[in-house]
C-alpha cells in the first residue's frame, strides 16, 4: 500500500506541478491523494473477495471513477487553481497515475 501511495503522490505531485499548480493547492493534491489513495487500496481487496478476480478491472474502474469525483469535488472547493476545473484536474491526475500504475504491475516500464 505504501509502494502505490508514494507513486500515486509522485505522479499526481509531478502533473500538478506541470500544470502549475504551487503552494497550498499543491499541499491540497497530496494530501487528498494521501486520503484517497489507501482507501481505494484498502476496499480493492473486499471487492475481489467478494466478487472473485473476474470482477477486477470492473471493480477498480468504479472505485477510480468514484476517486476522480471525491477528489474533483474537494477540488473543487479548496483550491484557488482555475486553469481547469477541479474534476478535470482530478481526471487528468488519476488518469495518468492509474496508466503508469498498470504499466509498471504488467511489467511494461
Amino acid at each position: 500500500m505504501i509502494y502505490c501511495l508514494v507513486l500515486t503522490i509522485m505522479i499526481e505531485g509531478l502533473t500538478a506541478i506541470l500544470l502549475g499548480l504551487r503552494g497550498k493547492d499543491l499541499l491540497n493534491v497530496l494530501l487528498v491523494n494521501i486520503l484517497t489513495n489507501p482507501l481505494l487500496n484498502a476496499i480493492h481487496p473486499l471487492f475481489l473477495f467478494h466478487y472473485g478476480k473476474e470482477a477486477q478491472i470492473i471493480s477498480m474502474l468504479i472505485l477510480e471513477i468514484l476517486v476522480v469525483l471525491l477528489e474533483g469535488f474537494i477540488y473543487y472547493k479548496v483550491l484557488n487553481y482555475k486553469k481547469m476545473s477541479g474534476y478535470k484536474l482530478s481526471f487528468l491526475c488519476n488518469f495518468l497515475s492509474f496508466m503508469v500504475g498498470t504499466l509498471i504491475n504488467y511489467n511494461i516500464i
